[in-house]
């Protein structure tokens, strides 16, 4: 009887489960289309993106590999073609190029492209707070006082391991100004700091005891 009871109770099973393929037999093979299509369309993106960074890398290396200076302008105008492509490696390569070789007179352009790759660029964060302490290092001998702790406020506010470096920044801002007071309050921030840089430690303290020490 037992046995019976089992069979039954198989064969009914089976026949629900043969039951729900051929009601659903529509809907499922569309699923099944749609992970398919999804899966070819990552793989597609995946391959296209890895063509472009080539791309990108081989643009950039003949770039930088024939820059003279008589191209500046005609290079600058590549480099920024390749910022704008928001790639996380060789725009940001591309952005240094141009401000170690003085590619671009225009220092309010440089900060637009700053700007561009820090809003627009997908970026690992340390990375995104690097760029983002360079752009300050950058506008720090002609930006105002309100210009650069704006720029710096995501990092002081943060725990960045950039964060000594924008403290220091400031405080070497202000020591430049003769605002000896306000320098000597960020260089405090510095010694205070538990996780900032050693060295950035050190001459903070030294600055502290050589110069502002009253």
């Amino acid at each position: 009887m037992d046995e019976e009871v089992a069979i039954i109770d198989s064969n009914t099973r089976e026949e629900k489960i043969r039951n729900f393929f051929i009601n659903n037999k529509k809907n499922l093979i569309i699923g099944w289309l749609i992970i398919f299509v999804l899966v070819v369309v990552y793989f597609s993106l995946k391959e296209i993106a890895e063509q472009n960074k080539k791309k990108l890398a081989s643009q950039f290396n003949l770039l930088t590999i024939n820059f003279k200076t008589e191209n500046k302008q005609a290079t600058a105008e590549q480099l920024i073609k390749i910022i704008n492509e928001n790639d996380d490696t060789y725009s940001p390569l591309a952005l240094y190029f141009i401000i170690d070789n003085d590619l671009i007179d225009n220092k309010e352009e440089i900060k637009n492209l700053f700007d561009d790759l820090i809003n627009e660029t997908t970026l690992d964060e340390e990375i995104k707070n690097l760029i983002i302490y360079k752009k300050a290092l950058f506008i720090s001998n002609f930006s105002s006082e309100n210009d650069l702790l704006r720029t710096l406020n995501p990092l002081i506010n943060s725990e960045s391991i950039w964060k000594s470096h924008s403290l220091y920044l400031i405080a070497e801002f202000f020591y430049s100004k003769n605002q000896k007071q306000k320098a000597k309050e960020f260089f405090n921030q510095i010694i205070l700091l538990p996780n900032a840089n050693n060295d950035i430690k050190m001459e903070s303290k030294k600055r502290l005891n050589r110069d502002l020490s009253d």
